[in-house]
């Protein structure tokens, strides 16, 4: 069997779209195909989803394909099992590494996850496990906020065009970014909530390193991540470090 190609540019990409995923899951026919996909191993025809589910071929490849629009599945052209058969090779399906997390409001403690095993792997001699912490939440930030001001552009920013940058990178995190002035930007979710009721100065020291670490990527000037618990919010406001903090009613955590 030839090797599936590389998914095109305009293909959704795996779990992009969690709501989606879930949404086109919530037919029962799409949910069975996709089991069947999963536990086959090996790329499936219309006509072998159509048998598993009980339907007519042309409904399964309907419903395929709206797997396939989800990222949940990709497809190609190939002769299943490696028979040659005269004519156009088959469509077959198989899933995509799709990993569909849905939390409302978000939470990501994957990245928490990350930033503690790349500073166990990265400790260095006579470091401690708090400092290593700490200093790969910033470098993780660090490089963030770097790549998306090579996108944007390079040099350094002011405050307003840092938090304008910096908003759609936090939303991506779950954050719920909301801008309370020009230079003043509050946090209204915090996306570690349940590792921070654990131990908060821990996870909110590991969130401000990491916030901070994005604002130096973006080489922001005129405002930094600043601690500043709130009941019901993120831990850390993005502002003018000498401007009082933000003190408006908080939004749902």
């Amino acid at each position: 069997m030839a090797t599936p190609p590389a998914p095109s540019d305009d293909a959704p990409p795996p779990g992009g779209d969690p709501v989606g995923a879930v949404a086109v899951l919530a037919d029962e026919q799409r949910r069975r195909m996709y089991a069947f996909a999963r536990r086959v191993r090996h790329p499936v025809t219309r006509e072998e989803a159509a048998a598993e589910a009980g339907i007519s071929a042309k409904l399964a490849a309907f419903h395929l394909d709206k797997l396939v629009e989800a990222g949940l599945l990709r497809a190609w052209y190939d002769n299943p099992g490696g028979v040659r058969k005269v004519g156009r090779k088959p469509k077959v399906y198989e899933p995509t590494p799709a990993d569909i997390r849905v939390s409302i409001p978000e939470r990501r403690p994957d990245v928490i996850a990350e930033i503690l095993l790349d500073a166990v792997l990265a400790q260095r001699p006579g470091e401690g496990a708090r400092a290593a912490a700490l200093r790969t939440a910033r470098q993780c930030g660090q490089d963030i906020g770097a790549a998306e001001r090579t996108r944007i552009r390079p040099g350094r920013l002011g405050p307003e065009r840092s938090l304008s940058a910096t908003e759609p990178l936090l939303a991506q995190y779950g954050f719920e970014p909301e801008r309370r002035s020009p230079t003043s930007l509050a946090l209204l979710n915090c996306p570690f909530h349940h590792l921070a009721a654990r131990s908060p100065e821990l996870v909110c020291g590991l969130n401000h390193a990491f916030l901070g670490g994005i604002l130096d990527g973006l080489e922001a000037t005129g405002v930094d991540a600043v601690l500043a618990p709130c009941a019901g919010r993120c831990c850390v406001e993005l502002r003018d470090p000498a401007a009082a903090p933000d003190t408006e009613p908080p939004g749902a955590a």
